[in-house]
């Protein structure tokens, strides 16, 4: 196995990051010092901090949680704005959604429901043996899991699955066919669990982070299920089109492989019976589910201003209902007599907490700007440069958080993007906002781009030039569907 980056790439990542420590201070220096009638000084503070902050991020000279606790410390110490207001975010709704919908993947990765349902789907008689079939289901299987938990964790419990299956493959056929199948299978996994992502709110952080910019700065809130209605055919068709050109370019061209099937078969019987913490488990995510969808089912049966689903909105947000899934694992035993339940405080506290750090920054940031009026007189400047309404703001949204998503991590781009979308928007924002926040979950040319990119290209089968070549295509293919997907979806 290749190292996860190459020494060129982590030696470019090194000076990068070099360059950002030295880039960010000088940035707000210039701004803060850069003589102004156009802004209030409350502004032209926020302004220079703004600035710094969009350096650190693209360059990730800090780790990003850093970078988010470092904007409410800054706000407070140039006099931007009161302590209770700077931490005020670090406490919204969306943070406790975070919290309930990471602690449910947890157990779901703990207790290995994710590896079984891979099987289960993997050694489906219709699809085991057949290599294109084995490719599609086990891309297919990426982007559902991604769905409900972060797609890099995705990407490393189904990247072990897929190295199995290439292996067999290897005693099976020649060198030239097996890695030209290795490339086909390595990416289908890092990119599927990307594209799966964008199908829920929790699917990754980036469409949380979008979903609240435009909940707090728009005044439009986007269920559970609304979001799910709109963002799946933009999943189905982006993965379809992924399948295709990766089996056309990386397919083997034969119709069966002896003893594929019966090896996906071993591994799945050694998973053995349904545990009673993985029962629990499914419980536990199920009813998160069913309160997560409700809305929209009272919405399609009884209407939106139906009091039910009024008061059910009110009573029973995403937030609640996320937190009372998790709260169920607390709950639900798995061993009476030792007091062992489904999930325990210490296996709880595993959970990305540097992405609540990044996104409450980004939040108080944003907030900022709205509330010194920065963003209108910064959209009275832009007014007549970029536009500002329609398709031509929506497309430009979208390929500048896709640039950006190539460039540094997606929930950065999305907490830049975003709220510079919303600042531009007039009558179509939310449209623009939504393909922005999608867009920022592209970026998929580079093994620095994503995690999910640098674990399979750790695999060795994956030469670079291939990653570029596939995955600016994919984001082609995904820019193009994401703008045409909104316009009529949303």
């Amino acid at each position: 196995m290749k190292e996860t980056i190459s020494r060129l790439e982590e030696r470019f990542e090194l000076v990068r990051k070099r360059i950002g420590l030295g880039i960010a201070p000088i940035v707000f220096a210039l701004i803060y010092f850069y003589p102004t009638t156009l802004l209030t000084e409350q502004q032209h503070a926020l302004a220079s901090l703004a600035g710094m902050i969009i350096v650190l991020w693209l360059t990730e000279a800090l780790p990003l949680y850093i970078t988010g606790l470092l904007i409410p410390v800054m706000l407070i110490v140039l006099n931007i704005t009161s302590p209770s207001k700077a931490f005020a975010p670090f406490a919204d709704p969306i943070m406790f959604l975070f919290i309930g919908a990471f602690v449910l993947a947890r157990a779901i990765q703990l207790h290995g429901l994710d590896r079984r349902f891979a099987y289960a789907v993997l050694t489906v008689k219709f699809v085991a043996g057949n290599p294109s079939r084995i490719m599609f289901a086990y891309g297919a299987v990426c982007c559902v899991i991604s769905m409900w938990i972060s797609n890099t964790a995705t990407t490393a419990m189904m990247f072990p699955i897929g190295l199995a299956i290439i292996t067999m493959l290897y005693t099976k056929e020649g060198s030239s066919v097996r890695e030209k199948y290795a490339v086909g299978m390595m990416l289908i996994c890092a990119f599927g669990a990307s594209i799966g992502g964008l199908a829920t709110p929790v699917g990754t952080p980036t469409n949380l982070i979008g979903i609240g910019f435009i909940e707090r700065q728009l005044g439009y809130h986007i269920p559970f299920f609304t979001w799910m209605w709109m963002a799946t055919p933009i999943v189905i068709v982006m993965y379809l089109l992924l399948f295709f050109y990766l089996n056309f370019f990386c397919g083997i061209g034969k119709t069966h492989i002896a003893g594929l099937r019966e090896m996906l078969v071993v591994e799945k019987e050694k998973l053995g019976e349904l545990s009673v913490a993985e029962k629990n488990t499914l419980i536990a995510f199920g009813v998160t589910v069913v309160l997560w969808i409700l809305p929209g089912i009272f919405a399609l049966t009884i209407g939106d201003s139906h009091p039910v689903t009024v008061a059910y909105n009110k009573r029973v947000p995403e937030s609640v209902a996320a937190l009372v899934g998790a709260a169920l694992l607390f709950f639900l035993p798995v061993n009476k007599a030792k007091r062992e339940y489904t999930m325990s405080l210490g296996r709880a506290v595993e959970i990305d907490w540097g992405v609540l750090a990044l996104y409450g920054g980004g939040i108080t940031l944003g907030q900022m700007v709205f509330e010194t009026k920065l963003a209108e007189t910064l959209g009275t400047q832009l007014t007549g440069i970029i536009p500002t309404d329609g398709i031509g703001l929506i497309a430009i949204s979208s390929a500048i958080a896709t640039l950006t998503s190539e460039l540094t991590s997606n929930v950065s781009s999305a907490n830049m993007i975003v709220p510079l979308v919303i600042v531009l928007a007039q009558q179509s924002g939310i449209h623009a906002a939504i393909a922005a926040t999608m867009a920022s979950s592209l970026g998929f040319m580079l093994p620095i781009s994503t995690p999910t990119n640098a674990i399979v290209y750790s695999s060795g089968y994956v030469p670079l030039g291939k990653m570029i070549r596939y995955g600016f295509l994919l984001d082609i293919i995904g820019f193009v569907v994401i703008v045409l997907g909104v316009m009529i979806m949303v």
